[in-house]
């Protein structure tokens, strides 16, 4: 009898997994509930298309759609929500908002791709019409609706993470002078406080009214409630952070972990036999610290479901660790992390040495160069790269990647001093500022 897996949730958590079990296993029935209507869309893309920097409306963002998941051998049910999970049956139970009936679906093994949710604070007026969120290809479409209506002339985001700092870049490039609302001291709180502090003057003066240590106490027609006063909005967008879409798995007593995300071992297999979780809704590993994080991005989401998708198929696939490797801008300003920032290292027991210098992104006397700043955090007693930050403008950001790998392969100060990296004028001072920072780090030693 062929296999008959079931997949709950068609994005990135779900479908990447079922084109590998297709592969792997080309005679099993793989059936994906989606209760939405999108499927294998890039909700990072929702900020650059509400900003206009990405025209074509929401299908521009869709990777493939249902039809093309059929295409490919998979049953694909949008609309279709999963209500229940009976894992003794081998069951979901399933309701079919477009048929308006409710049924079962059996299976041999269970794949959960939930995702995660915007954070919604229990707050007065938090489910008003124009407080809005990032997440869905409904909500960009929202968005851009009420931008091309001209209802929007007032715009406040509230949280300064990676989605908020896009959100109100994208109101920006619209010509507003966005409200970005920050109940810390600084935006993107895995950066050091000396660098968030550059990124927050950076938004002031290209005109993002960030405000930190404000605190949101309600929303209004027209406007939100601080601890500060009311601050006029037309549209108020949530960033304040994902948590885990895990309330399916829980009430099937599959076991949770950090900030209930769904517990899975490095093969992506959950407490219950034959079941399996992927994306937002799973813990990964630290690569550094090693302990278990809940960490929302696409590319682990993807990355994971592979590696279920294999194990699901028949294959044999183990997730790494990760270092929560991330990227933006606001702006003129790229923004990149990796591994762990100063205090990080010391809470995690590592005697940090920490070295910044200040760059640029091309030959100084090349035209377009800019100024960069790279901070390097190393473990004293091994001397190997444990995390990186990177500030600066355009080609700043990427070099990021270069000391992920270096991370990875637990290269120290002086290996990365010794790294063959490309240089000519147009790209690079002609030595990177990656391998200068490592150099001028040796010196601590």
């Amino acid at each position: 009898m062929a296999q008959r897996v079931v997949i709950i949730g068609g994005d990135a958590g779900g479908m990447a997994a079922a084109s590998q079990i297709v592969k792997g296993n080309p005679d099993a029935s793989v059936v994906a509930l989606e209760k939405g209507r999108w499927t294998s869309y890039s909700a990072c893309g929702i900020p650059f298309l509400v900003g206009g920097e990405v025209g074509g409306g929401v299908e521009r963002l869709v990777g493939r759609s249902p039809q093309k998941h059929q295409a490919n051998g998979i049953d694909m049910r949008t609309g279709h929500e999963v209500m229940e999970i009976d894992v003794n049956a081998r069951r979901v139970t399933v309701r079919d908002h477009i048929g308006q009936r409710t049924y079962v679906e059996p299976f041999d093994d269970l794949l959960i791709g939930t995702g995660g949710s915007p954070v919604k604070p229990d707050l007065p007026g938090i489910d008003l019409d124009h407080v809005r969120r990032a997440h869905t290809l409904d909500d960009a479409a929202d968005l851009l609706e009420r931008i091309e209506r001209g209802e929007v002339r007032h715009a406040v985001v509230v949280g300064a993470g990676y989605i908020g700092l896009e959100m109100a870049e994208a109101f920006h490039a619209r010509g507003l002078r966005p409200v970005l609302l920050d109940r810390g001291p600084q935006p993107l709180r895995g950066l050091d406080p000396d660098l968030g502090r550059r990124v927050a003057h950076s938004m002031l003066a290209d005109g993002i009214d960030y405000r930190a240590n404000e605190h949101v106490t309600g929303f209004n027609s027209g406007s939100v409630s601080t601890t500060s006063g009311e601050i006029r909005a037309d549209v108020v967008v949530l960033g304040i952070g994902t948590s885990p879409n895990s309330t399916l798995a829980a009430a099937a007593g599959i076991e949770l972990g950090i900030n209930r995300a769904i517990r899975v071992d490095d093969r992506q297999a959950t407490s219950v036999d034959g079941v399996w979780a992927a994306g937002d809704c799973a813990e990964a590993v630290h690569m550094i610290t090693g302990e278990r994080v809940h960490i929302a991005l696409g590319t682990y989401a993807n990355k994971q479901a592979r590696v279920a998708g294999i194990n699901i198929g028949g294959g044999h696939a183990i997730s790494q660790p990760v270092l929560g490797t991330a990227i933006t801008k606001v702006v003129d300003l790229e923004i990149a992390t990796t591994g762990v920032n100063t205090a990080n290292a010391a809470s995690a027991g590592f005697d940090p040495v920490v070295q910044t210098i200040e760059s640029s992104t091309r030959a100084g006397y090349y035209p377009g160069s800019s100024p960069m700043t790279v901070r390097l955090v190393f473990d004293r007693s091994s001397a190997r790269l444990i995390g990186a930050q990177i500030l600066g403008g355009l080609g700043a950001a990427k070099r990021i990647d270069t000391c992920a790998v270096a991370i990875t392969a637990g290269m120290t100060a002086e290996q990365i001093v010794d790294l063959d990296l490309a240089y000519a004028p147009p790209f690079s001072p002609v030595w990177d500022p990656v391998a200068v920072c490592a150099r001028e780090a040796l010196k601590a030693w």
